[in-house]
């Protein structure tokens, strides 16, 4: 046993080594790692807690020859808890360094998670700029669904498509959609390719054998939305007739087929803001690339992405995806049916208005399941609730589509024409540039609906139709 002077010199020593910690900044410890994960209901690692992304700055350099990614990515957020340390999603990519605030910073890799120790503790509303210099080759990542995403090689270059949980294989970030940010996205390529983004091209130079392109997006974006095309395109750049800068760029031997249906353009975004309100970007546009390089369309933010010509329809549908996901964003990945139910009500309005099938000939052609040749198709759109997907490889499944379309017109039916086009475009305006997610919306459509009987039939309409399982009963 410790005599008592010895217990009193050791107690004497312990409270002078607190003093001293506590004069060396020992505040520091209040500060706790950011949260692995936003707890999405399908992909609850993907995003992270602990900050907001205020923009991206991301300089590239690819070579398609040997599939090699160069990346330096500048990340400005804003602390939104004391931050001993914070994660970002990158999957595979060798990381060489990072730095926070200008210093050095340790970092380690599990997984999709990079965790990132910055020298200097992040004190809560504090803003810091991240930079990650990393590189190798990217990812093709195989979706829940299995379709592919990420970093895709096409015949002339690659297409880096991230929905949903694609653009961590080319980036780092924080990949989830409730965290939207600017986005500057500089891409060196070999002279004689192409390079196209989001947005607007700021600035093309070539140097020793070697272009590059640079882009600005203002507006906030999900990362989900990002995207990079690399091949030989034939870019065009023309404007609507209120000045709206239109971009394109299509795949040389897909020019032709493409040439009609890319100059409807113009038109399509007029109607469309006629319907739901101003176009929510500072340009619009369209990639075109084979359709063996890609087998579906993405809605890429101010730039569609189409696997070969697209008709109509499927042109309809993706720009109107400019107003409904990419300017009003889900909170979670549970809310995909508010993008889909919208941009697919759109084509049905679409033809109503240009003396194809009414929007309620189709409704009633899905409800009596004669809308497609195959029984099977007919009736996977009953297979779950719009708002309720079964699991994560569910969430572009037709119930999101077309069943979700179905509860935009039932509103429609409910509150009539003059009442149902004030809600969609006071939805827009109202969330503009934000995220929302079902329960906003349907609040949203009660709150505007016109009075207590249409506000009981939006009422019928949720439990029914948006929540519902099985085909509802028809009044």
């Amino acid at each position: 046993m410790r005599s008592p002077a010895v217990r009193a010199a050791t107690v004497t020593s312990c409270l002078a080594l607190l003093a001293t910690v506590s004069a060396c900044g020992g505040a520091g410890v209040d500060g706790t790692p950011g949260a692995t994960g936003v707890r999405d209901p399908y992909f609850p690692k993907l995003g992270n807690g602990g900050y907001d992304v205020a923009h991206y700055g991301l300089t590239l350099g690819y070579d398609p020859d040997s599939r090699h990614l160069t990346g330096t990515a500048e990340i400005t957020a804003r602390a939104t808890k004391n931050l001993s340390s914070f994660n970002l999603d990158l999957k595979g990519l060798d990381v060489s360094g990072i730095t926070v605030e200008g210093k050095a910073a340790r970092f380690q890799r599990a997984g999709q998670e990079l965790r990132v120790r910055p020298a200097d503790e992040l004190d809560r509303g504090e803003t810091f700029r991240a930079t990650v210099r990393y590189s190798g080759t990217p990812e093709t990542v195989t979706d829940e669904d299995g379709s592919e995403e990420g970093w895709l090689k096409t015949a002339d270059g690659a297409l880096a498509l991230g929905e949903p949980t694609g653009s961590m294989a080319w980036f780092p970030g924080n990949h989830h959609p409730s965290d939207k940010a600017s986005y500057d996205i500089e891409i060196t390529v070999p002279k004689g390719l192409k390079a196209v983004s989001n947005g607007e091209l700021t600035r093309e130079s070539t140097k020793n054998g070697r272009t590059t392109f640079a882009w600005h997006s203002a507006e906030p974006m999900a990362s989900y939305v990002a995207t990079v095309a690399v091949g030989k395109y034939e870019m065009e750049t023309s404007t609507t007739e209120d000045g709206l800068p239109v971009i394109t760029a299509v795949d040389p031997s897909r020019a032709k087929a493409s040439e009609k249906v890319l100059a409807k353009i113009p038109d399509v975004v007029e109607w469309a803001e006629y319907n739901f309100g101003p176009y929510p970007f500072s340009s619009a546009g369209a990639v075109v690339d084979r359709e063996e390089d890609v087998d579906y369309a993405l809605e890429t933010q101010t730039r569609p992405v189409f696997p070969g010509a697209p008709d109509t329809g499927l042109l309809v549908h993706e720009l109107a995806h400019q107003w409904f996901g990419n300017s009003v964003t889900p909170k979670s990945w549970q809310d995909m049916w508010l993008n889909e139910g919208f941009a697919t009500y759109a084509e049905w309005l679409y033809q109503e208005d240009n003396d194809g099938d009414s929007a309620q000939d189709i409704f009633d052609a899905l409800y009596e399941g004669d809308y497609y040749e195959d029984e099977e198709d007919n009736e996977a759109i009953w297979a779950f609730p719009p708002a309720k997907p079964t699991d994560a490889a569910s969430i572009s499944d037709p119930p999101v589509y077309e069943r979700g379309a179905m509860v935009i017109h039932k509103i429609r039916q409910a509150v009539g024409d003059d009442a149902f086009y004030d809600i969609v475009q006071g939805w827009a305006k109202t969330y503009r540039h934000k995220n929302a997610d079902t329960r906003d919306f349907t609040e949203y459509v009660e709150k505007h609906a016109g009075g207590d009987e249409a506000r009981k039939k939006v009422g019928r309409i949720w439990g029914d139709w948006l929540y519902g399982d099985g085909k509802p009963d028809r009044p």
